[in-house]
């Protein structure tokens, strides 16, 4: 178990490190109206997936 769970804490690394550059690229290519909700998306799934992160380490 504790090796599926370092992999699991570097899955959810790995998608939080992806959807920062993600929402970088696109607050460059989107108009303001559209990049505002993605940003707030992803700082929505950031949140969550701390939260599983934090449950794994409990």
């Amino acid at each position: 178990m504790p090796n599926e769970k370092n992999e699991i804490e570097k899955l959810i690394d790995t998608m939080i490190f992806n959807g920062d550059e993600l929402v970088k690229h696109l607050k460059t290519v989107l108009p303001d109206s559209l990049s505002e909700p993605v940003m707030a998306f992803h700082e929505s799934n950031v949140t969550n997936l701390k939260k599983v992160k934090a449950f794994l380490n409990q």
